[in-house]
């Protein structure tokens, strides 16, 4: 993936630590950059939102209250009515902020103080409050407006990233707005793209400022945005192909009582294009898993023998944390240590990986682990994970020598190299046996030739478009993780 500004995030410090040096090579003042973001704001929401006419600007005392008084000032001579409600009308601007400021002044416009009837009545509110230098929890008086402006009907647009959350985690500082459209500058804030930050941005925008390919010279990206469209599908199928030609696949679990785990792994696996896929399973879950697909090979004696069969193993969901499960772990791992055989580990697999007295160093493993398995993965709280997504799954990464997917919205995909960051995906996804269904899809992708990086970050944009494709079709609420099946396969193809 080509290091394009779009498709790349950033560290709050990146930016401000660049910004300067790619306004100048640009040729452009700081202020110039301050006059195009508010611009870019405007326009973003005439066109998102063009019948508003009540504009209710909130303005703090920094950069982001300079945008905010560009905002103001463009609204006015547009013909808009607009009211600028200070957080902090007594404190003096400085900077390019008190230049904005007085740009708003000498058009006519006023500086209000805090009207909760104000906010209540307004078409369109515009958060110029807090910037990207957040880092404590938010106090008075943003906390009583930030309150306000979510408690209105009108929808939010946040100026480069909603006021209260962590431009690096997307971590809320005790309160954030929610905002329905977020405008974005220079480069992505990485905390905009997952976890909570991605919840409370709502739609994002981005406006380069004309200094995009300047800033790309000196920041590396820190992560990679990536999506079913920008990441690369599956080869064309030779004519002469067999079912061996596209893999042998292995997937282990299905304790008694969580038959269903491993049923939606190994068929996800075969609506993905796996060739051939068997299920090494518990006595009392054979029935529920052959059961209405014929097609899984499904066994519970002689585990080694069906290692020695497969080219790829998928092992965790349903798998429990009993004696059986223990002693069909010990030895799974064991043989592909052995035979550097390539592995999907999800579920209770991660859990009994948690439970090794020293982490096991696999190569050739993807992990897949919601927050409270990387929580018991690294030994921590899962505050702990969702307060640092980014550094959670490098950690993961580094510690396991995996390439780790940490699920939840804005799922992060890391080796011990790199990140990307999934941009698909819905709340449709969030329900019991959706993971299950990911195994499935990036061993089905390992199985057919990709290697364990472009299964884990092809498998993870597939599983979240088909949610996408699902949820467009019949909703969010009441999807079941089976329901993406038919969609999956259509994707592939």
């Amino acid at each position: 993936m080509s290091a394009k500004l779009p498709q790349c995030v950033f560290s709050a410090e990146q930016v401000r630590t660049h910004e300067p040096s790619a306004a100048e090579q640009s040729a452009v003042s700081m202020y110039t950059l301050m006059e195009r973001a508010g611009k870019a704001v405007f326009e973003q929401v005439t066109k998102h939102y063009p019948h508003s006419q009540n504009y209710v600007i909130l303005v703090g005392v920094g950069n982001n209250a300079g945008d905010g008084y560009i905002v103001a000032s463009l609204a006015k001579q547009a013909g808009k009515q607009v009211t600028v409600i200070a957080a902090l009308p007594d404190r003096p601007l400085t900077g390019d902020a008190l230049t904005a400021q007085e740009a708003w002044l000498a058009v006519g416009g006023e500086i209000s103080h805090y009207n909760p009837q104000t906010i209540k009545t307004a078409d369109i509110i515009i958060d110029g409050l807090l910037g990207t230098g957040l880092k404590s929890e938010v106090r008075e008086p943003f906390t009583k407006l930030i309150k306000m402006a979510n408690d209105s009907p009108a929808p939010i647009i946040a100026i480069d990233l909603p006021s209260g959350i962590d431009a690096d985690t997307g971590v809320v500082q005790g309160i954030a707005i929610q905002a329905e459209l977020s405008v974005t500058f220079v480069g992505i804030k990485q905390g905009l793209v997952t976890g909570e930050g991605r919840a409370y941005a709502g739609k994002c925008e981005f406006a380069d400022l004309g200094v995009g390919q300047a800033f790309i010279q000196l920041a590396a990206p820190s992560a990679a945005l990536m999506n079913y469209d920008t990441t690369q599908g599956l080869a064309k199928r030779q004519n002469n192909s067999h079912k061996g030609s596209h893999g042998k696949l292995l997937c282990i679990g299905g304790n008694a009582g969580t038959a269903g785990a491993i049923r939606l792994t190994s068929e996800a696996a075969l609506r993905t294009g796996a060739g051939m896929v068997k299920v090494y399973t518990h006595p009392d879950s054979v029935l529920a898993i052959s059961m209405g697909r014929p097609e899984l090979m499904v066994t519970t004696t002689d585990l080694n023998a069906a290692l020695e069969w497969a080219t790829c193993i998928a092992i965790g969901p349903g798998l429990g944390q009993d004696s059986w499960a223990k002693s069909t772990f010990e030895a799974v791992i064991q043989h592909c240590v052995t035979h550097k055989k390539a592995m999907v580990v999800d579920a209770d697999g991660l859990n009994l990986f948690a439970q090794q007295s020293a982490p096991v160093a696999l190569k050739n493993t993807v992990f897949t682990p919601h927050p409270g398995e990387a929580a018991r993965l690294l030994d921590c709280a899962i505050s702990d994970i969702e307060s640092d997504r980014y550094q959670s799954a490098r950690k993961l990464a580094e510690t396991y020598s995996t390439t780790c997917v940490l699920k939840g919205a804005g799922s992060i995909i890391a080796n011990t190299t790199k990140s990307w960051v999934c941009t698909d995906g819905n709340p449709a996804l969030a329900v019991g046996g959706s993971g299950d269904v990911l195994t499935g899809i990036i061993a089905g992708l390992i199985a057919q030739g990709l290697t364990t990086e472009q299964a884990a970050c092809f498998g993870v944009t597939l599983h979240a478009k088909a949610g996408d494709v699902a949820a467009a079709r019949d909703g969010e609420r009441g999807m079941l993780p089976s329901d993406l099946f038919a969609v999956v396969r259509e994707l592939v193809n």
